[in-house]
């Protein structure tokens, strides 16, 4: 029985997967196979040996210790691509409100109220403080090509806008997702300098930190307008502010406010809403319940964040797997080790991610207990389980 341990209330379309026959999900474990979690915290936490995978429900893994997850053999997953669409919607719909005062037009609408007849006359008179432009024929600048960043750039171009696209690690599977018509780029000022709209969509890390500050903003058209529905950090807020009072910059939407933003009137702060849908959140707990499902019965990595992805077709009874370092003849070592008290390996695979590697064995023979702290005792070896 697996005990997988709740941070964050999980849509019951994925913890419905967990059967009562193999899983127990709770919020109160103190020893406990698995986390399923969204925003909580967890980087104080004292985690138990029992724990072998963390699955987070949604994108980015910020909340999560990841290099004291990977020195003890945790995998942590994550659920690229589950809250795609919802956040797709919300980029294309804050791109009409970057253009047009909608929000300052409703606002200002709802202070007629008491007028009765007088209203519609005196909507017309002030309706020009609210005039913007429209987004067909100008053109969208899309700062990362992943699950999201294809669906914005594809729903943009469907909307007659030109588009823009930068992405240095663009794989080949993605690529083959884009619509013909979007431009690739690999010179990230000329998406600065030929677009009316920036949006970003990367991970925020130290590569990408500050990827929109005041050298990119100078680069740009006056009247810009910047998107920002990835993570708080990617546009400088003090370059984005700048080009606000300045008037380089035309409108900011984000997701994320801070008090300085909230004072700025051509800045349009969203409370984190990207990917607040039911379908979203069904989407992501369905994936983070099968990672943890797959890697605690099979011992298949997928989606992981610090471990190398792996799979492979099961053809034995019994399944090692082993996290270990990336080393110079380790897993010959470990072939050794197993041969040398009689167990053959009827199946295997390895994959590699940096210094870090996992690899899994097959083998119908009994594994003791002599057999396992042998395996143990492999110099490189962080982790390893046993599955049945």
């Amino acid at each position: 029985m697996y005990q997988v341990k709740l941070f964050n209330k999980i849509s019951k379309a994925g913890t419905g997967l967990l059967t009562p026959e193999k899983y127990t999900c709770a919020d109160d474990f103190e020893d406990y196979d698995a986390i399923l979690v969204r925003s909580a915290k967890l980087h104080d936490l004292d985690f138990p040996k029992s724990l072998k995978c963390i699955a987070r429900a949604g994108a980015g893994v910020n909340n999560i210790p990841l290099d004291k997850c990977t020195e003890n053999g945790i995998v942590v997953f994550n659920t690229p691509g589950a809250n795609a669409n919802a956040v797709k919607e919300l980029v294309i719909c804050a791109l009409l409100l970057s253009s047009r005062d909608i929000v300052g037009g409703a606002n200002w609408a709802k202070t007629l109220a008491g007028n009765g007849d007088a209203i519609g006359t005196m909507a017309e008179k002030g309706k020009s403080n609210f005039a913007g432009c429209e987004i067909a024929g100008k053109t969208l600048g899309v700062i990362g090509l992943g699950a999201i960043g294809i669906k914005v750039a594809n729903a943009a171009l469907a909307l007659g806008m030109e588009v823009i696209g930068y992405d240095p690690y663009l794989s080949v599977d993605a690529a083959l997702k884009l619509q013909r018509g979007v431009r690739y780029t690999t010179e990230i000022n000329d998406l600065f300098t030929e677009s009316d709209y920036v949006t970003v969509h990367v991970p925020l890390m130290d590569a990408t930190r500050g990827i929109v500050g005041a050298d990119a903003v100078a680069m740009m058209k006056d009247g810009v307008r910047i998107l920002n529905f990835a993570r708080d950090g990617l546009c400088d807020q003090k370059a984005i502010i700048d080009g606000l009072e300045s008037g380089k910059i035309a409108a900011y939407c984000c997701d994320f406010a801070s008090e300085e933003m909230l004072a700025q009137p051509h800045a349009l702060c969203l409370p984190h809403l990207g990917a607040s849908t039911a379908e979203s959140e069904d989407n992501c707990a369905v994936m983070a319940a099968q990672e943890i499902m797959d890697y605690l019965e099979n011992g298949t990595i997928r989606n992981s964040v610090n471990f190398p992805n792996l799979k492979v077709p099961r053809e034995a009874k019994t399944r090692i797997c082993i996290m270990h370092r990336n080393m110079p003849n380790l897993i010959a070592e470990l072939s050794s080790t197993l041969a040398q008290h009689g167990i053959n390996i009827e199946n295997m695979g390895s994959r590699p991610r940096g210094e870090i590697a996992y690899t899994i064995m097959d083998t119908n023979s009994e594994l003791t207990e002599e057999i396992k702290a042998a395996l143990k005792a492999v110099n490189g070896v962080i982790k390893f389980r046993i599955i049945l």
